[in-house]
């Protein structure tokens, strides 16, 4: 089976030129970790499986994990309201938006980027410059002062601004900047030694830059396409092997308790047919049981996918610093092992 995996990897690397790293565990035994492309073009520098790589949304699950803390920590409950938490004013927003709702996508909040009506995310920076957006309220006067989308509750719509709120949330109920508090309780405790919210400015060693490629064969990093910084939206570095152990960690309630672990693990909210929420975490289930957990993320020169399969405590994590084929290579994996194992 792991020889089956790994060919039709390879042939998808050959195919779409797919650039990143890609890890599979089974039972914390790794059965492929196998890297592909540059993570510096210029310079001639193989990704490896120690590169750290941008991972955008995927990181929404470490928010929602600092919120559940928090919470453990009887800092705020799910059911606070959003005009208790912050010392903030939202002049247009429903007053009983929680952090449930913001948790979930269904706190109707305006969304600073838009992913219904907007696909080109280098558009927000024509009026505010990426490099002045280093902190959580950099965001703010992007959606502070527009009006609701939907009413608090009336159904999930995906929503960037409202994962910003809970960054600000986590930093006035710990007293800590965001990120700090992520570095600290989260990637400490999963022992994610190589992980972190970097700056496009001073980029660690080891870390891939973004690639954004034009039809005609010329490329662009992505370095005036994103926030200076990455938040509590998206935008932190990861190894294959620390998010596989982020992974860990969290299935062996090491970062959360079993009761609160299970919370962050409902299915709060369906999407679609098969598809569900929970916080920060995406959802599916077979016949009312769940198949997979699983993060994703998309950013000019970033793309990336990984997944907790509950069944038989397989992880795969696939990042590349290419806007898009980290989908393609899950999808892959997943075919070839259900054809082995006939679910």
């Amino acid at each position: 089976m792991k020889n089956t995996i790994m060919d039709r990897i390879v042939s998808l690397q050959s195919e779409n030129d797919f650039s990143g790293t890609v890890l599979v565990k089974e039972s914390e035994n790794a059965l492929i970790d196998r890297s592909f492309g540059y993570a510096n073009r210029a310079e001639a520098i193989n990704n490896q499986s120690g590169t750290r790589y941008g991972i955008a949304s995927g990181c929404k699950l470490f928010t929602a994990i600092a919120i559940c803390k928090l919470v453990e920590e009887k800092k705020l409950s799910f059911d606070s309201k959003l005009k208790d938490c912050l010392d903030v004013k939202f002049p247009h927003f429903d007053d009983n938006v929680t952090v449930h709702h913001l948790l979930t996508h269904t706190s109707g909040v305006p969304d600073y980027f838009d992913e219904e009506v907007m696909d080109d995310f280098e558009e927000l920076w024509i009026k505010t410059p990426m490099y002045h957006i280093r902190t959580l309220k950099d965001f703010l006067p992007l959606f502070q002062n527009e009006p609701m989308k939907n009413p608090p509750g009336e159904g999930f719509s995906y929503n960037n601004s409202g994962y910003i709120l809970l960054g600000l949330i986590v930093e006035q109920a710990s007293g800590l900047p965001f990120t700090d508090y992520v570095e600290e309780h989260i990637f400490k405790k999963a022992e994610m030694v190589d992980s972190g919210y970097f700056s496009f400015d001073s980029l660690p060693e080891r870390t891939a830059w973004g690639y954004i490629d034009h039809s005609d064969g010329t490329w662009k990093t992505n370095m005036y396409s994103l926030p200076a910084k990455g938040g509590s939206d998206g935008g932190a570095y990861v190894t294959v092997t620390d998010m596989s152990l982020l992974w860990e960690s969290l299935m062996n309630h090491q970062i959360l308790s079993k009761e609160m672990t299970d919370r962050l693990l409902t299915a709060h909210v369906q999407v679609k047919e098969g598809s569900y929420y929970g916080y920060g975490i995406w959802i599916n289930k077979k016949d009312e049981t769940v198949s997979k957990y699983h993060v994703m993320g998309y950013d000019p020169g970033v793309s990336f996918h990984s997944a907790y399969y509950p069944d038989d405590s397989r992880i795969v994590v696939v990042c590349s610093n290419k806007s898009s084929g980290a989908y393609k290579i899950m999808a892959a994996i997943e075919d070839e092992w259900t054809k082995v194992t006939n679910r």
